[in-house]
């Protein structure tokens, strides 16, 4: 074994010891129901556009999309277009002709005007609408056709019934080898009512609808190394690998 392998033995054990090692477990718990009433995610950027991530889970997105080399990424849910720009510069940095679609019911006119001036708008479109629309499914669908590597990443409207409908929706664009990640599915390990102000809670969020979608469909895993890796993450069983 040479020392690259060596190297990566070392990190794959010392992460499987992560889920015996109960203090860290609880402080990430700890962290997690702290931080983010404090905003936490709010507080970073991508290239000069507000990305709304905790650093863990934008590292994961960085692994993933160098690993799979999706020629295109499908993102529901928009809102200042950080995760757009971060993910155009991770296929600029690929080379080839990669391109991003991002789909949100409501593109603020100063949103949309920051992310088409920025350089990395060139590998991205947007479709202003409800993701789970037939119509703007259809769109999705058509700018997919052909493509040889597709990622699609859920981040919009967070209730069971929505995250449910777009898995249904999109899951069928995800190739084999590539992934389809939900966020926020840390909803359902939060205390209850954690979200006054939201009509998602604990029962009712993404995570619940990744469960209901994996009884009746056997394309995707639940890629545990990720989150035991990242320990911080807002994705806890969302990072979905495409396996068939």
């Amino acid at each position: 074994m040479n020392r690259t392998d060596e190297f990566k033995a070392e990190c794959e054990q010392r992460i499987k010891s992560y889920s015996r090692n109960e203090p860290l477990l609880d402080a990430t718990k700890k962290f997690m129901i702290e931080s983010t009433p404090a905003k936490y995610s709010y507080n970073f950027s991508w290239m000069g556009r507000p990305i709304i991530q905790y650093p863990q889970d934008i590292l994961a997105m960085q692994e993933i999309i160098w690993k799979v080399n999706p020629d295109l990424i499908i993102e529901t849910g928009i809102a200042h277009g950080g995760s757009l720009i971060f993910y155009a510069s991770m296929l600029e940095l690929l080379g080839g002709e990669g391109q991003v679609l991002g789909i949100d019911i409501d593109i603020r006119e100063h949103n949309r005007g920051e992310i088409e001036k920025h350089p990395m708008f060139k590998r991205i479109k947007m479709i202003q609408g409800s993701s789970v629309d037939t119509g703007i499914v259809k769109k999705a669908s058509d700018f997919a056709k052909g493509k040889k590597c597709v990622l699609v990443v859920l981040d919009s409207n967070h209730t069971h019934d929505h995250v449910l409908k777009e898995l249904e929706n999109y899951s069928p664009l995800v190739t084999k080898g590539s992934y389809l990640v939900v966020f926020d599915t840390i909803v359902e390990d939060l205390p209850r009512k954690f979200y006054p102000d939201r009509p998602w809670d604990k029962g009712n969020n993404p995570k619940t609808a990744v469960f209901e979608f994996l009884k009746q469909n056997d394309r995707f895993v639940i890629d545990k190394d990720i989150e035991q890796k990242l320990l911080i993450t807002v994705a806890p069983s969302g990072y979905l690998q495409c396996v068939k």
